[in-house]
């Protein structure tokens, strides 16, 4: 059972209407879900230990602890024994000294044991570990690889999470949250875009974790799944609607889309320079602030909002093309006493169309 301790931290800067929640962290996992990570670990102790709390995300080789020096032991970090360790305990040492080196170990109550390799615990040792409450854990994998594994599902689990009020759509390999007041009509706009082939992620409470210092990646909760509220039509299931390829269960955030009602005195974005930019858990996110009225597509803006962001990513940002044309004929124009703004072509060729 995943731990249910987690810690506040300070509350980023969000767009009102999106009413994130208060950042938090999990303060502690048990040893029992690292058997469900991806390092494919088997228990040797059985069900002994398992129950221990992790309460840091690194990892630590007890090198130097085997040896005897442990005054800088980090013995509440997950202990990995990899080729090492091992051939230090069973080639070095004989077997009085072996189980005072392991014991030492032991004794400062480590959450848990990771052996790589594949490599056997002699059941000696397996024996001190039971009378100490060690869970020892064993996978087939090696060293490099259970450090990358192990390390990132760690890293997984003790990143910062919150909460947000929208709808969060994969609309052509591009993470998109949709924010805005209650009723303004995300859960539409999402399902509009499902229909037209994209993929839904999460709808009306989507959980965002920090990845690697600059990464957002969202999911839904295990109680909302991928079903949807639609006023005046009740609860969907897109899923079972739509079918498998109409869902994702997880996403990276590239795009958020704040949606309000257009207000005529207010001044929007005309050109696209001045790029606005939300800090989520301090990750800074582009945003677009879209006016909606009766009437105006949005699915096929939030499009245009997505492949717009491929072609910038690619290179090409269509407001800076355009900023140079009009500065590049400004310029023409100072110089040159012709028109300001020419046909797109010199001349009509015989085609009438």
């Amino acid at each position: 059972m995943v731990s249910e301790h987690f810690i506040q931290i300070s509350a980023p800067h969000m767009p009102s209407s999106a009413h994130p929640s208060k950042p938090v962290v999990k303060e502690s996992i048990t040893v029992r879900e690292l058997l469900t990570g991806p390092v494919n670990l088997h228990a040797v102790t059985v069900d002994v230990g398992l129950d221990n709390l992790i309460t840091d995300k690194n990892l630590h080789r007890p090198q130097l602890a085997l040896a005897g020096f442990t005054e800088l032991f980090s013995f509440s970090r997950v202990q990995l024994f990899g080729n090492t360790e091992f051939f230090y305990l069973l080639k070095t040492l004989d077997q009085e000294k072996r189980r005072i080196a392991f014991r030492t170990i032991c004794d400062f109550n480590v959450p848990c044991i990771v052996c790589a390799n594949g490599h056997t615990v002699p059941p000696d040792l397996v024996d001190i570990a039971v009378e100490h409450n060690v869970a020892i854990l064993s996978t087939p994998f090696d060293t490099n690889k259970t450090t990358y594994l192990l390390g990132e599902f760690l890293d997984d689990q003790f990143s910062e999470q919150i909460t947000v009020h929208g709808s969060f759509v994969d609309v052509y390999g591009v993470g998109i949250l949709f924010v805005g007041k209650s009723g303004i009509g995300k859960s539409e706009i999402a399902l509009d875009l499902v229909e037209r082939g994209h993929r839904l992620v999460a709808d009306d409470i989507v959980v965002f974790t920090k990845k690697r210092e600059s990464i957002l990646m969202g999911t839904g909760t295990s109680l909302v799944k991928h079903f949807m509220e639609i006023r005046g039509l009740g609860v969907i299931d897109v899923r079972q609607m739509f079918g498998i390829r109409s869902i994702r269960f997880q996403k990276r955030l590239e795009i958020i889309v704040e949606l309000e009602v257009f207000d005529p005195k207010r001044e929007y974005n005309r050109t696209g320079l001045d790029e606005s930019i939300t800090n989520l858990l301090d990750v800074p996110i582009t945003t677009v602030k879209l006016p909606i009225f009766p009437g105006k597509n949005v699915t096929v803006i939030s499009e245009t909002i997505a492949l717009n962001y491929l072609l910038k990513t690619y290179g090409y940002n269509a407001s800076r093309e355009f900023a140079d044309r009009l500065e590049h004929e400004i310029r023409r124009r100072e110089h040159e006493n012709g028109p300001f703004d020419q046909r797109q072509i010199t001349y009509f060729q015989s085609d009438d169309e």
